[in-house]
Parts: structure tokens; C-alpha cells; sequence
């Protein structure tokens, strides 16, 4: 019995911990959509893809564009040249907005050295996920947007 008490503190702790770390990954800011898992159509439960599946379909993005590109391209308007990014790592966090599922990633700028956080928008269509949108979202650690508890874009001025 103590073994069954001590297992279920055990379980009850790292679920705290673990919400708490994804918490914190952000401060809470990164976008006012509703956390990945829950209900959506009128209330029914759904069948929605892991956190762990998005995060997979996300990394086998990145690696398909390296490698039919050299790197991970994306266009920086805020400085009108496409980068040349490196993956460092795709955040533990998955959100839901709509019909999207959203996760950040950090990538090093291969020519810069700077450290570039991307937001990656997922679209599951017919049992696939796909990346549908790639924007950048802080360079250096300095956010060029934040989001409002409605999950739209606010602008940050420079």
C-alpha cells in the first residue's frame, strides 16, 4: 500500500513540475490560444494528435528543408535577407489555436551566430500534420511580437 501512495505522490509531482516548466518556458506569453489536449466542437471529446507527434512533425520539417536547401531558410523581413538557421531545439509546449497547433523553436542563424526563436504553425488535414506556417518570433532573445489572451499578434515597436 505505501508503494501504491508513494507511486501516485511521485506521479502527482512530476505532473505539477512538468506544468509548471511549460509554464514558465514563456512567462506565460507566448500566445493566448488554449493549451494543446481538451475539447473542441461543441464540447465532444476529439481524437487530437500527441504533443510529442506535432513535435515530430515539426523536427521532420526542419530536417526534409536542410536538407533540400543546405539549412533552414526563412525570409527576416525586419531585415530583408532569408537566414540560414540551425536547429537547436523545438520547445516541450504545444499549444492550440483554431484549427492550428503551435510550437516555438530555437535555431541559430548560421552566419550571424544569433540565437533566433520561430514559431511553427501545424495543421492536421486527413490524419497528417503539416507545417503550415514558419514566422519569426524574437532574435537575441528580443520579442518582435507577443500575443493577446484572443491569440492575435500584437506588434512590438522597436
Amino acid at each position: 500500500m505505501k508503494k501504491i501512495t508513494i507511486c501516485a505522490c511521485v506521479a502527482i509531482l512530476l505532473s505539477y513540475t512538468s506544468s509548471m516548466l511549460q509554464a514558465a518556458e514563456h512567462a506565460g506569453k507566448e500566445h493566448g490560444g488554449k493549451e494543446h489536449g481538451g475539447k473542441e466542437h461543441g464540447g465532444k471529446e476529439m481524437s487530437e494528435p500527441s504533443s510529442t507527434d506535432i513535435r515530430l512533425a515539426m523536427k521532420a520539417y526542419v530536417a526534409q528543408e536542410v536538407e533540400k536547401n543546405g539549412s533552414f531558410k526563412v525570409y527576416d523581413d525586419k531585415i530583408d535577407k532569408t537566414r540560414k538557421l540551425s536547429l537547436i531545439r523545438i520547445h516541450e509546449r504545444v499549444g492550440k489555436t483554431g484549427g492550428y497547433y503551435y510550437s516555438c523553436a530555437d535555431f541559430k542563424d548560421i552566419e550571424s551566430g544569433e540565437t533566433i526563436d520561430v514559431d511553427l504553425d501545424v495543421e492536421e488535414d486527413a490524419g497528417e500534420l503539416k507545417v503550415v506556417d514558419v514566422r519569426i518570433h524574437k532574435v537575441g532573445g528580443r520579442e518582435r511580437y507577443t500575443y493577446d489572451e484572443d491569440d492575435n499578434r500584437i506588434p512590438i515597436k522597436d
